[in-house]
């Protein structure tokens, strides 16, 4: 079988477009959408940008079908979309346009924030007739999405994603043998700038299932809830936070529809899985793993409900490779450790990103060849047992995972130095509890107490949600370690 994303992924779109119109495509907001409604929507867009000339083309990430039928048309058009979070700071949306170089942007808004830029809205274009022909002549090579992550300049960094690593992550996911029809709805809880997405949207429109959406207005947990409860959901990518949340209301939840519950995004505690499996008794649970830069997941353990399952500190294991992926765990040198020896994970394959978004420096720190093959650095510390499990113990770096979120510590310091025009250090703590959820707590240098709450709406104006410390905290001088720097260590235990 071709494993190209026009076999795999165009190929099957337009068959459901075609043979499954009166199915339920999307869940949105409390109302559906049937795939007849998807290939207007699909169709109304591809007759305005089949003459755009750019291939990069912003995409407002709201939750409605004309966004989601945006993607769709992109790719049929042989284009690329990248995604701007319709509620994070217009300057660092600004800034992603201004990396990319983009002269377009798709926007389903009733008005754009967008003054400066041509921009379509979406919601506004008429269906005259239906355009689902596909000439194709595009590369797998070619780009699918571009998603921008925080980046430790205080600029977020953009990871590139090919047709063909969308094409790799599909052949992987068919081989982990969950068995997916029309019938199964399928949840969709992620913001569209979060690559976990692309599963949650991709695979149900694949085979003419339904998707059901969570508004970035809901709290998460309680609109999965709802969904669990309302609409017999048969599949589930989540973060683990979610059950996390959810635990005080274990006893009131059953969900016997549920036949396969995916987690992503965050160590996924043990103690919390078990409680979940009560709850959805005829699902498996599979606990997959992997970076944006090798597209979606690309390690997989499905979880024993009988039998002891592989921890490292209550966390479960990540498992193995799954099809398409290389993975082995190195040193400071770049040599393989043996069995059960700490070091850092790295990734290969045909889920690898071509490399960051005009980036020289991060990619030659990132990539580098070992035997002709060319891996990436996770920066996660991890085991590999003598099965092939990989067990995962902590960041190596000063990235942290908040929500599923990846973030660089360092970028919230740079926009917070720049509120003191960069005259007084800052440090971001991360601080974990048992379950290892996080907060970022920021630490001022200074005895100017009064300027935190000025300090607090600045970090606002220019950093997402996610990225805002729970608490600032003020130290008139700093600890410092023995070679002079920062004593970060320090500094956590004074908190």
């Amino acid at each position: 079988m071709s494993t190209t994303f026009d076999e795999l992924i165009v190929r099957p779109l337009l068959h459901s477009l075609s043979s499954c119109q009166d199915n339920n495509a999307f869940y949105i907001e409390g109302r559906f959408y049937s795939y007849r409604d998807m290939a207007e929507a699909i169709s109304k867009i591809r007759a305005v940008i089949k003459n755009i000339p750019e291939v990069n083309v912003g995409l407002v990430a709201n939750d409605d079908i004309e966004t989601y039928a945006s993607i769709f048309a992109l790719w049929l058009e042989g284009k690329c979309y990248v995604p701007l979070h319709p509620e994070q700071p217009i300057q660092r949306c600004l800034d992603i346009v201004s990396q990319v170089g983009m002269n377009y942007i798709l926007d389903s808004s009733e008005t754009s924030r967008y003054n400066d830029i041509q921009v379509i809205m979406t919601r506004r274009l008429s269906f005259d007739k239906l355009h689902l022909e596909y000439v194709g002549n595009f590369s797998d090579d070619d780009l699918a999405y571009i998603l921008f992550t925080s980046g430790s300049t205080g600029k977020p960094k953009g990871v590139p994603l090919c047709r063909g690593n969308v094409a790799g992550f599909v052949d992987a996911f068919h081989a982990m043998d969950i068995k997916l029809d029309s019938n199964d709805h399928c949840l969709q809880m992620f913001d569209l700038t979060f690559d976990l997405s692309v599963q949650s949207y991709l695979i149900p429109l694949l085979i003419g299932a339904c998707v059901y959406t969570v508004s970035p207005k809901r709290i998460k947990y309680e609109a999965v809830f709802e969904l669990l409860d309302e609409q017999n959901l048969t599949f589930a990518l989540m973060v683990p936070s979610v059950i996390h949340y959810l635990r005080p209301y274990m006893d009131e939840i059953d969900a016997p529809s549920m036949r396969y519950s995916l987690f992503c995004g965050e160590a996924l505690p043990l103690d919390d899985t078990e409680c979940w499996s009560r709850c959805i008794p005829n699902a498996r649970i599979d606990n997959v793993y992997g970076p944006t830069e090798n597209t979606i997941y690309c390690t997989d353990y499905i979880f024993k409900r009988e039998g002891e399952n592989k921890e490292s500190n209550g966390v479960l294991t990540i498992g193995k490779s799954m099809k398409g992926t290389q993975t082995i765990i190195v040193d400071d040198k770049n040599e393989i450790l043996p069995a059960n020896e700490k070091g850092e994970l790295c990734l290969a394959g045909v889920q690898l990103t071509p490399g960051y978004w005009n980036n020289p420096d991060k990619n030659q720190e990132a990539f580098f060849l070992k035997d002709g093959t060319r891996f990436y650095r996770t920066g996660d510390i991890c085991t590999m047992d003598s099965d092939g499990d990989i067990l995962y113990f902590g960041r190596k770096d000063s990235q942290v995972k908040i929500q599923g979120f990846r973030i660089e510590l360092s970028e919230i310091e740079c926009v917070a130095r720049k509120f003191y025009d960069n005259r007084i250090a800052v440090v971001a703590i991360p601080l974990y509890d048992n379950n290892r959820n996080c907060t970022i707590q920021l630490v001022v240098e200074s005895t100017d107490r009064a300027s935190a709450y000025t300090l607090d709406s600045y970090l606002k104006e220019y950093l997402p949600p996610y990225m805002i410390p729970q608490r600032i905290h003020f130290m008139e001088r700093f600890p410092l370690n023995v070679n002079n720097k920062i004593d970060r260590k320090k500094i956590t235990t004074l908190l």
